[in-house]
């Protein structure tokens, strides 16, 4: 790091240089206010690889950054003349310098609290590869954690243990028969319970599957076997206790430094309550959010909570809400997806022809799109299967008709399924796919060879049709889901490897650089920031990351290696290796 002491105006032919802002046709381009050739810069980058985002000039020498905000791009001499005395020149050192990541999708407040769960993911993210380890991982938890009333853990995954099913309620009572036992499903749609769990939220053999959900049964039996899909689910969850606010907010610190060493500067909370709004807004007004976060509150409080909950374009200390968000089905990996066609081989219980089910009756969304519609508010609506995709479109297709045209860019997360004319028909419908691309390594072997076959499996988020129609799309890790890793999830988009080794759908491949986009331009378009954020271009916020490789340039294969050596917000370092 060298210190300049420079006194030289910042000439005009500098700050035109980045002018043109990545625009699309309804955001038509606009100089940026000039600066006074007074103003110093605090910053300069310079000395490596600058990718900028900005189709107009993708790559820069230099860039300069005062007060949070990008205030020069381009050669390294022109940008120089920005500087004033005590001017800092951080030598890049021949790294590369990307726009900060943004989250496409997931649920910050829901990995802050996982920090009080056991890890019961299987590898790479956790060690659980049978059912005994998932017991002996839940004991080792409890004693760790002797005071806590429930056991609880997250990240099971049937697919790759070696049993290839969900843990039962016996093998639950082996960790406790006098605590509730709770585990979640790595994809978050499915939970099993121990018996004193079932006893205490007060399921049994009488108990009626809740609407949108399945409570399973022992072999020949109304018995519950303790695993619960979908709305089943919810039984459960609120009967949990609730954990500390002061503590929860306490633990967003690592929580967000673990997203910050990914590269994210811009995270979702994508299926929010009113505690975990309140959880964000407590940790905003204690100044405690040094990252952007963007909440959208969930049908799961009805009508009548969101409109508790109003979206805002401005963030507060960090937050904000962004709008509304739906959940129109369940996982393909849990085989809770709602399809057009039947899953490959049924999950356990169900007959030939099972093509999973909906979450939410038509009639029930159509409520909730005509509230979103009627008052200019985005919706995301989660929708995995192509039955669900059909729903999403039919129902702003109807809404759209009654209220009128408007630049309300809905979100189809995760739409994993969607069909050649369903592309068509989101393209129609101004709807954004957020495609959940990591899917391709961390499910792609269980799609093809039991969920959808390979025929279907292969098209799983669809991306280059998406590109090759003119489909704008962002891409996510839907956290906790999987890692924030970002560099993995570009590899994912760009490789579609598979555990295994094989390649799922190499059709459906993104380049490099429209997977970039996905994480970053595209992502604050999404979010209605593509003016502020996205891209390194003059006046805009200087959310920045540097990288320790040029992915451009970098071996596909070796994509996921590339580390992220500092992460920038706002100008300031919020972390770095």
């Amino acid at each position: 790091m060298i210190t300049l002491r420079k006194s030289a105006a910042l000439t005009l032919s500098v700050l035109m240089l980045a002018a043109c802002s990545e625009k699309t046709p309804e955001q038509p381009a606009t100089a940026p206010a000039p600066v006074a050739a007074s103003d110093p810069a605090t910053t300069i980058y310079a000395n490596g690889n600058i990718i900028t985002v900005n189709e107009q000039h993708p790559t820069a020498e230099a860039v300069a950054v005062r007060d949070g905000k990008i205030l020069a791009v381009g050669s390294q001499v022109e940008v120089e003349t920005a500087a004033g005395d005590n001017t800092t020149l951080k030598d890049l050192q021949g790294h590369t310098l990307l726009p900060g990541f943004i989250d496409g999708h997931g649920h910050i407040t829901y990995t802050n609290q996982l920090q009080l769960s056991a890890n019961i993911a299987s590898p790479p993210v956790g060690q659980v590869e049978d059912i005994n380890g998932l017991v002996a991982a839940l004991k080792a938890h409890q004693q760790a954690y002797p005071q806590s009333p429930w056991v609880v853990g997250f990240g099971y995954d049937d697919s790759l243990m070696t049993e290839k099913r969900h843990p039962t309620r016996a093998e639950l009572d082996q960790v406790s028969t006098e605590l509730p036992v709770a585990v979640t499903h790595v994809s978050g749609h499915l939970m099993s319970c121990n018996s004193r769990c079932l006893e205490f939220i007060g399921i049994n053999a009488d108990t009626a599957n809740p609407a949108g959900g399945i409570i399973r049964r022992q072999a020949g039996s109304s018995e519950p076997d303790g695993v619960l899909e979908e709305t089943a689910m919810y039984i459960a969850m609120k009967a949990m206790p609730a954990p500390d606010l002061a503590l929860l907010v306490k633990l967003m610190a690592k929580t967000q430094r673990d997203y910050a060493s990914y590269g994210i500067t811009t995270v979702q909370d994508g299926a929010a309550s009113s505690e975990t709004i309140g959880l964000l807004k407590a940790t905003a007004q204690q100044g405690g959010l040094y990252l952007d976060v963007v909440a959208y509150p969930h049908n799961s409080i009805g009508l009548e909570g969101m409109k508790k909950h109003p979206p805002s374009k401005t963030y507060d200390n960090g937050f904000r809400v962004g709008g509304i968000k739906l959940t129109l089905d369940g996982s393909p990996q849990g085989k809770t997806a709602w399809l057009t066609k039947p899953y490959f081989h049924p999950p356990h219980g169900q007959a030939e022809g099972y093509v999973g089910y909906p979450s939410m009756t038509d009639e029930q969304v159509q409520e909730y799109v005509n509230y979103a519609y009627s008052n200019n508010i985005q919706l995301l609506a989660h929708a995995n299967g192509d039955a669900a995709s059909d729903q999403m479109l039919k129902t702003t297709r109807a809404a759209r008709e009654q209220f009128g045209d408007a630049d309300r860019r809905a979100v189809m997360i995760h739409a994993q399924t969607v069909r050649e004319d369903q592309i068509d028909g989101m393209l129609e419908e101004g709807i954004i796919p957020s495609y959940f691309v990591a899917h391709t390594f961390y499910w792609g072997d269980w799609h093809r060879d039991s969920v959808f076959g390979e025929e279907r499996a292969s098209r799983i988020s669809p991306l280059r049709s998406s590109t090759d129609k003119g489909l704008r799309y962002t891409i996510h890790n839907d956290t906790p889901v999987v890692p924030a890793d970002m560099m993995r999830l570009l590899w994912t988009a760009v490789n579609r490897v598979t555990r295994s080794g094989k390649v799922l759908g190499t059709e459906q491949r993104a380049t490099v650089m429209e997977g970039i986009r996905g994480m970053t331009i595209d992502g604050a378009y999404q979010f209605f920031e593509e003016d502020s954020k996205g891209s390194i271009e003059v006046g805009k916020r200087a959310d920045l990351i540097v990288l320790d490789q040029n992915p451009l340039e970098t071996d596909p294969m070796l994509i996921k290696d590339i580390a992220i050596l500092e992460t920038i917000k706002d100008g300031n370092t919020v972390f770095s290796r």
